[in-house]
């Protein structure tokens, strides 16, 4: 919903505005770089304004929604306005609300949220909110009986003031928040194709590191599903960073998996992650990334105790960011879903054939050692330097 006439998107961003100006500078650019971007790849006309704290979006009212639903995708974006632009005298704002509330205020409680940046003007917030609910209130008695409600309207007419324009706007829509993709270094994803790693790779994203994508072949326990179901969601993230590298790294991993099988039964989860470890490892130090990020949750499986996560992280020397680490299960399916990676992450794959039937919560590494194949972090190692890169 957006004022009559609106074609500016107003762009809010948060953690951005807690560094030192050259390094806010940069980060703006990047986010406006990445917006670029995004309109680009969905095709929606706009032209994209650098200005200190307040990007804006030029387009028109008739791309106005689809401007704002690419912003609200770019990580740093904390919220985004369609907007009306008018000029900061006080006359022409209250002249906008007013054809906004004729348009849109049909019935209900309203309130109104000003904002005012340049202290130098003759009006403040509480003078300008006060004058503009008189306003919309004479705009609109004669068709029926509006009423105020400053804690749970029904309709807000936003306003805020920056130094040389004004902005007239009906919602704020969320963004992802977080930095901008690109500001941080990248980091490893490794993409299961479950519902836990496409949503630990995108809160990653949201604080500002691109991913490298990598996906462990299970040879017969994963199979052309599981396969799929991860290139699917890997599709998906990258329709948030058009333009970033989003191929997948396809580490072979069969013959591997086929061994712990045979060999191992308790702590088998463990060193297959251990393998996983090790391999990402060896993988972001030929692509020169500087992390590895997965989808593990503490006690989320048995393989995710907290002895068994301290155990399992010692086949790798690169941090292991674990975004997760403290989310409950309905918390990360919600995040799924709004990220658009659940249908595909619970395509049924089979891949827990691998699990045991005796499950290991309590390891020690010095057993756990002497159980799996000694050559198994040298089997990592070989199969993150052969592994193939894919196009999801």
């Amino acid at each position: 919903m957006h004022p009559p006439g609106a074609d500016t998107v107003l762009l809010r961003h948060g953690d951005v505005n807690t560094k030192s100006n050259t390094v806010k500078r940069y980060m703006e650019g990047i986010l406006v770089e990445n917006i670029e971007a995004l309109l680009a790849d969905r095709s929606v006309p706009g032209e994209v304004e650098r200005r200190w704290n307040r990007p804006l979006i030029h387009t028109s009212e008739a791309a106005i929604e689809e401007a704002t639903a690419a912003a609200t995708d770019a990580f740093g974006v904390v919220s985004a306005s369609p907007a009306l632009v008018v000029s900061t005298e006080k006359e022409r704002i209250l002249e906008a609300l007013v054809e906004t509330a004729r348009e849109h205020y049909d019935g209900g409680t309203f309130a109104v949220d000003a904002r005012r940046a340049d202290k130098t003007l003759a009006y403040d917030s509480e003078d300008l909110a006060r004058e503009a609910g008189t306003a919309i209130w004479e705009a609109v008695e004669d068709t029926f009986d509006p009423e105020v409600d400053l804690d749970d309207p029904d309709i807000t007419f936003g306003v805020e003031v920056r130094e040389d324009l004004a902005f007239v706007y009906l919602e704020s829509i969320p963004g992802p928040g977080g930095l901008p993709l690109g500001a941080q270094d990248p980091v490893i994803a490794l993409i299961s194709g479950g519902i836990d790693s496409p949503v630990a790779a995108y809160e990653m994203m949201t604080r500002g590191s691109p991913v490298v994508p990598a996906y462990v072949d299970l040879g017969a326990y994963g199979g052309i599903d599981h396969e799929a179901r991860a290139m699917e969601t890997v599709r998906t993230l990258s329709r948030y960073a058009p333009n970033f590298d989003m191929q997948v790294y396809k580490i072979p991993g069969g013959e591997t998996v086929d061994v712990l099988v045979e060999e191992m039964e308790q702590g088998r989860m463990l060193s297959l992650r251990r393998f996983f470890y090790r391999a990402g490892e060896i993988l972001a130090e030929r692509v020169d990334a500087n992390g590895i990020v997965t989808g593990e949750a503490i006690g989320q499986k048995s393989s995710q105790t907290v002895r068994n996560l301290g155990v399992t992280s010692r086949a790798a020397r690169l941090p292991i960011h674990r975004p997760l680490l403290t989310w409950d299960k309905k918390d990360i399916v919600a995040e799924a879903r709004e990220i658009d990676t659940y249908t595909d992450s619970t395509i049924n794959a089979g891949c827990n054939r691998v699990a045991p039937d005796r499950v290991e919560t309590n390891a020690r590494l010095e057993p756990l050692l002497a159980a799996e194949p000694d050559d198994l972090l040298e089997r990592a190692e070989a199969a993150a330097k052969n592994a193939e890169l894919v196009d999801p």
